[in-house]
């Protein structure tokens, strides 16, 4: 894939997601509420529709080949490159289904040690010291303060929280 097929690529698939969030966004009110301010949707209307003004205009700038990227032929990504950032791409996705299979907590905890220990290649020290302080900061910004529960993952795994509940309720 060259610099040029990567950036309309993109700008296409921007700017089908940016539709996307605006019409899914005008299931709320997007406009101004009396004594109350902008509607629930208006924010994210707003940004999609200043997405997607973006994108039409990298698209319209890459038809007219103005921008250096829109006349590349060059590779987009070199092997070395795509040996780091594969890792980490994998990395995320599989974040995000341990998060929907045993939640966010123990999904970040095994997201670190995969990090820290494998890919940064530091000690246990300060792998386990990362991976039991990162959910744990989480859980008491998210659950504690801001009073926002994060996904738990399977119910089954509900009772391994009973303990932190009753600290903070």
């Amino acid at each position: 894939m060259t610099v040029r097929t990567a950036e309309i690529l993109v700008a296409v698939i921007l700017a089908i997601m940016s539709a996307g969030i605006m019409w899914k966004s005008t299931e709320l009110n997007i406009g101004w509420v009396p004594k109350s301010g902008p509607g629930g949707g208006a924010w994210p209307f707003w940004l999609a529709t200043g997405m997607l003004l973006c994108c039409l205009w990298t698209i319209f700038r890459w038809f007219r080949r103005v921008t250096p990227q829109s006349r590349s032929e060059e590779p987009f990504i070199s092997i070395d490159a795509l040996a780091v950032v594969a890792p980490v791409a994998v990395g995320l996705v599989l974040l995000l289904l341990a998060t929907h299979l045993v939640g966010m907590y123990i999904a970040v905890f095994l997201f670190m040690i995969a990090f820290v220990r494998f890919l940064g290649r530091h000690s246990w020290t300060m792998t386990m010291s990362l991976a039991i302080g990162a959910p744990v900061v989480m859980f008491c910004l998210f659950e504690w303060a801001l009073s926002t529960p994060l996904p738990k993952g399977l119910s089954a795994l509900e009772p391994l929280y009973y303990p932190l509940y009753d600290l903070i309720y």
